[in-house]
Order: structure tokens, then C-alpha cells, then sequence
């Protein structure tokens, strides 16, 4: 016997009809012999027509009042759900956020949990009872009873968080799709369910747009070693299994507000290759990840700084000992790179320039706790330029920020080797302080290489077609200005996605500088802008390019870790398509890439074929990556 969470969104409860045959799913479930503890949305388009309600009344209402109104909707599919199981002659009891225990911080209608207060559903559950229990809400203070609601996904969220606290089997999501699919059928008919995928997947994925599942619900799951179920409540097809990695001993205190950085990790066997100036054209970056495919060298990490006139600069990282074939392809490459018709601004002699540099290292950040937060990267940022460290490449993803970081100066050749070890520990000191962690943190969320010949080196693909992108100019390029930066769009609640810092340095008025280049979402573009433009004279940056649209298109899947080819995959991809990509960001398991926006959907199609996701998904293998 499982005690099982079952979560039913608002088309699955949508109907009498449709109440009665969730009530015969879960009455199949307790005959098999599970406990059962059933979360419920509001019924369809209720929540909808409350809020129409309130804007009949007001156009201001409160946020209190808001939350008393839209609690409602829950409370009537979990009486209506309880008394079709009674009809079925289960006994089941139906219970609000409150009666439940579910404990949130005091902020209406956005509220996050911080405990689960579980009691009384254990006891409803040894007295054999089905709980129903009010997704979505909440309560703020127990002795006033102050109702709260969690805002979006907030049922998803309700039902992981009840999982976690009663340490239950499985948590099943039950919605109106078959599962997780490997990219929005709506943009791909041709898409296909993905029969498992890991948490770190998901969160990328869920945070990229894939709407079935919640960021913070998949943040739960990681942390507290949720297994979800993600199933269609019309059939009784298997559905996707999102898998989280085992958990032991977390505490349920602050529950969606612990630290947001769980370990740190480094690795000084890092080394990095820069190829400067090469066109902004398509094919450019295929080319040369093409070849460094054939030659079978594994790149770590990829960056490709915002253009700059007709041309633009790649950064990326491989391990120490791959160093010297990386550096030879490179070179070798980089003359036909230039082969083409010249661009206005481009003339013959204007050849790439290659730097490479051993002395280096890679630090990061892990936790999922990092979603939403703004200001985590700008604290690691600010931590590593307290420390006195340069940081060459920044690496963002959902439940990762890395920097490739280097000694203040260039070595001298004729002088001992640095001691990236103890400039990594140095590191790694800073960043203990500043988020709180113990020695002892586990390192082990870092993602090994995949194993498996089988697994799929993409899971799925996703695109987010509501970015806007900015470019500052010729900041000054010492420790700290980026954590100037980022701090002070964290401040003002502005969150940042694929953060580039170029590798091309100029001096401006006798000073070195370097650009620092990022995405928003197109609707914080214009706050972004006049905070930065405030802190011009502050800074020292010269002027800011903006993009306002941009489409960004993403790659996940934990089987590229080790697995050479998979960028140089999609970038023919998309090449091939003639869609020329704007900047590169990449972690250890997402490649990013922005692309014009009317290009998005074609660059998403693209990339989804490129993979062999619209084949049967277990199908997809880690062969055949290599270009021919």
C-alpha cells in the first residue's frame, strides 16, 4: 500500500461529469489498496469569473479581499469531489488550506509556503479517509487565520508541498494533456511524450514556457526528492515521470524560501579558447563547432558575445588536456571562416583573432532554490569581486550560475604556474559566506556525464518568443561591475536570463573595457533600461544597445553532459534553416541561442527535427551527433 498525492486541475474537475469520473479514479485507487490525498483546482473558468466579479465592484480591490473571493473556487470542487466519493461509498473529507495546515509567509495572493502543518491529515488518512484537499491556498498566521493564496501554479505547488510533508510514494499530476511533451504541439504537431525526464530537465524546461508543470512545483520536487507523475485525466495512458534525485534529512521549515544555493563546486582542469572578430552570419558558429566535433573535442561551456558591427566573438571551454587540439582546429578553421561575400564593414585583412588561456577555472552555484530570485547571481558576482577575482565567462541556467575565473594578472611565462586551486578555494570561501553554507555541502548536484549508450542527448526543446535583449557598451573591465550591474536590476525585481560578458577588450579613454550583454523579459525592457541609464555616470559605461525583440530557443537534456556534438547538432540546425543566432549561452544542460523573433517558431521546428524528436522519443540515441 502507496500513499499516493493525486493533483486534478481545473479542466479535469471542469463538470459534474467530469467530477464523477475523477471521483471513480480516485475510488479505483483506494480499492487497490493506496491512501489518497486529492488536490483540487477551482472548477474551469472559475477563478475567471471571480475576478470578473471583483472588477464589477472595483477596479482596485484588495489584495486581502482578492484572496478571501478566489479561495472560494477551491473550496467548491473539493466539497462537490468529496460528495461524489460519498455517492461511490468511499469515505473521503473534504479540507481547506487552513484545516490542512498548510502555513505561508503574509503576502496575499503571492504568498510562499513555509510549513505543512500535517497532523490532521495523517489522521484523516489512519481513519481511512480520502482527504480532498483546496489547492492554491493557504493560511499566513494560524491564531488569526489569515487567509493567503499562492498565486500561479499554486495547486501544482499545494499538491508537492503535501507530498514532501507526508513523504508520500508519488505525487500524480492530472491535467488535460498525456504528459510532458518534448516541445509546444501547438508550435510542433509533430511532438511527442516523453515517457521520463529528470528534475533538473524540467525545471529548465518549465521555466523556458512549458507550461504543464510550475516552476515552483518542480523546484519542491528536486529539493525534497519528489517522484512526479505528470498524466491525462480523460485516459489511462502511463503519462511522464519527472524523477528527482533522493533527498535525506531536509528540513520542511521554510519550505519554498530555504537558501536558494545548496552546493558549490569547482573543477581546475578548465581551459579556454577565444576566437575574436569572425562574421555575424549563418553557418558561422556551425562551422567551427562542426569541426571541433570531428576532431572529437568536448566543449564545456559556449558563449558568443552580442555583435559588434559585422562581426561578434565565441568563447568556449574544454578540459586542460584537450587544450592543444582545440587550439590547432581552431587555428585551422579560423581562416575560412571569413570565406563568403564581405560585409560593408568587413574588409580582407580583418582576420579572427584566436587567444586561448590554461590558466583558468570553473566555479558554480547549484540550487533550484534560484528560481525567481533575482539577485542570486548578482551576489555570487559581487562575492567573487570582494574576493578580488575576474570572472571571464558567466554561465546561467535555473539551477546553475557558473563563471570561468581567472587570476587578477596574466601569468608570467617565465614564472611559476598559478595556483588556480587556491584561487578556486578562495572562491568557494567567499560564496560559503554569502549564502550561508557549511563546508560539508554536498557537491553531488553537479551533473555527471550520462552513462547510458540509450539516453537521449536532448529531452526537449523550447522557445521563449517575449525577450528583450540590452547591451552595455565599453564597462570598465575590473572585479565588481557586473555585481553593480545585476544588483541593481535585482533591487528593482528584474530578472535576467543569458548573461554575456565579451571576450574582445578595448581602451576607452585610457581605461580597459569589456561589453556586458543579457536578456529580459520585453515587459521589465523599459525599468531596465531607465535604471541603467541612472547609473550611467555612476559606472562608467558608455552607451546601451537594445534589442527589443528577440526570441530565445533552448536545447535541454541531461545526456549532452559528456557527449560531444550536440551544439555543433544544432547549430547546422539552424543554419541550414538560414537563421543567423544572435548570442549563445550555455550550462550543462542547455544550450540557449537568440535568434530573430519572426524566426523563432522555424528555429524551434528546426532544432526539434534536428534531434529526432518528433520520432518516437525513446527511440532518440547519443549516436550519429558528429557532423558527416
Amino acid at each position: 500500500m502507496a500513499l499516493i498525492v493525486q493533483k486534478y486541475g481545473g479542466t479535469s474537475v471542469g463538470s459534474v461529469e467530469r467530477i464523477q469520473a475523477v471521483a471513480a479514479r480516485v475510488s479505483a485507487a483506494v480499492k487497490a489498496g493506496h491512501e489518497l490525498v486529492v488536490v483540487v483546482s477551482a472548477m474551469g473558468k472559475t477563478t475567471d469569473a471571480l475576478v470578473a466579479l471583483a472588477k464589477d465592484i472595483t477596479d482596485s480591490p484588495s489584495r486581502r479581499e482578492m484572496d478571501m473571493l478566489l479561495s472560494t473556487g477551491e473550496q467548491v470542487s473539493i466539497s462537490l469531489l468529496t460528495m461524489a466519493l460519498h455517492e461511490l461509498g468511499c469515505d473521503a473529507i473534504s479540507m481547506t488550506g487552513a484545516q490542512m495546515g498548510i502555513v505561508t509567509e503574509a503576502a496575499h495572493s503571492r504568498a510562499r509556503i513555509l510549513h505543512v502543518e500535517s497532523d490532521r491529515i495523517r489522521r484523516q488518512l489512519d481513519a481511512g479517509k480520502v482527504v480532498v484537499a483546496a489547492g492554491f491556498q493557504g493560511v499566513a498566521n494560524r491564531a488569526d487565520l489569515e487567509i493567503t493564496t499562492l498565486g500561479r501554479g499554486g495547486s501544482d505547488t499545494s499538491a508537492v508541498a503535501l507530498a514532501a510533508a507526508l513523504q508520500a510514494s508519488c505525487c500524480e499530476i492530472y491535467t488535460d494533456v498525456p504528459g510532458i511533451l518534448t516541445t509546444d504541439p501547438r508550435l510542433v504537431p509533430e511532438a511527442r511524450i516523453m515517457e521520463s525526464v529528470s528534475s533538473d530537465e524540467m525545471l529548465e524546461l518549465a521555466s523556458l514556457g512549458a507550461k504543464v508543470l510550475h516552476p515552483r512545483a518542480v523546484e519542491i520536487a528536486r529539493n525534497y526528492g519528489v517522484d512526479l507523475v505528470v498524466r491525462s485525466s480523460w485516459t489511462d495512458e502511463p503519462g511522464t515521470r519527472v524523477v528527482s534525485p533522493p533527498c535525506a534529512g531536509r528540513s520542511l521549515e521554510n519550505l519554498e524560501i530555504a537558501r536558494p544555493v545548496d552546493a558549490i563546486t569547482y573543477d581546475t582542469s578548465q581551459a579556454q579558447v577565444s576566437l575574436l572578430r569572425i562574421p555575424d552570419r549563418p553557418g558561422i558558429v556551425a562551422k567551427l563547432f562542426g569541426e571541433l566535433a570531428r576532431q572529437t573535442v568536448d566543449v564545456d561551456l559556449i558563449v558568443q558575445s552580442i555583435h559588434d558591427g559585422d562581426s561578434n566573438d565565441i568563447a568556449f571551454t574544454v578540459q586542460e588536456r584537450d587544450l592543444n587540439r582545440a587550439e590547432a582546429t581552431t587555428a585551422a578553421i579560423a581562416p575560412t571562416l571569413r570565406q563568403g561575400p564581405l560585409r560593408p564593414t568587413e574588409t580582407e585583412g580583418d582576420e579572427a583573432e584566436l587567444l586561448s588561456d590554461r590558466h583558468v577555472a570553473a566555479v558554480s552555484i547549484h540550487g533550484a532554490g534560484m528560481i525567481g530570485r533575482p539577485g542570486v547571481a548578482a551576489q555570487m558576482f559581487e562575492s567573487l569581486a570582494a574576493a578580488g577575482i575576474n570572472i571571464e565567462i558567466i554561465s546561467t541556467s535555473e539551477v546553475q550560475v557558473g563563471c570561468i575565473i581567472a587570476p587578477g594578472e596574466a601569468p608570467d611565462p617565465d614564472g611559476p604556474e598559478p595556483d588556480l586551486e587556491a584561487l578556486c578555494q578562495r572562491a568557494v570561501a567567499a560564496l560559503r559566506k554569502t549564502f550561508d553554507l557549511p563546508e560539508e555541502a554536498d557537491a553531488g548536484v553537479a551533473i555527471a556525464a550520462a552513462t547510458e549508450k540509450d539516453l537521449a542527448p536532448v529531452s526537449g526543446v523550447a522557445l521563449d518568443a517575449s525577450q528583450s535583449q540590452i547591451a552595455i557598451r565599453h564597462v570598465p573591465d575590473r572585479p565588481g561591475m557586473a555585481a553593480q550591474i545585476f544588483q541593481l536590476l535585482a533591487s528593482e525585481g528584474i530578472s535576467v536570463d543569458m548573461i554575456i560578458q565579451s571576450q574582445r577588450r578595448r581602451v576607452v579613454a585610457g581605461q580597459t573595457c569589456r561589453d556586458i550583454a543579457f536578456s529580459v523579459a520585453e515587459a521589465d525592457l523599459g525599468r531596465a533600461c531607465d535604471l541603467l541609464e541612472a547609473s550611467r555616470t555612476v559606472i562608467g559605461w558608455e552607451r546601451l544597445d537594445v534589442t527589443e525583440k528577440i526570441a530565445k530557443v533552448s536545447a535541454v537534456g541531461k545526456g549532452m553532459v559528456g557527449c560531444p556534438g550536440v551544439a555543433a547538432k544544432m547549430f547546422a540546425a539552424l543554419a541550414d534553416r538560414g537563421i543567423n543566432i544572435q548570442t549563445i549561452v550555455t550550462s550543462q544542460i542547455k544550450i540557449s541561442c537568440a535568434v530573430d523573433r519572426d524566426r523563432g517558431v522555424e528555429a524551434l521546428q528546426a532544432i526539434h527535427d534536428a534531434f529526432g524528436l518528433s520520432e518516437r522519443y525513446q527511440a532518440t540515441s547519443r549516436e550519429g551527433l558528429t557532423p558527416a
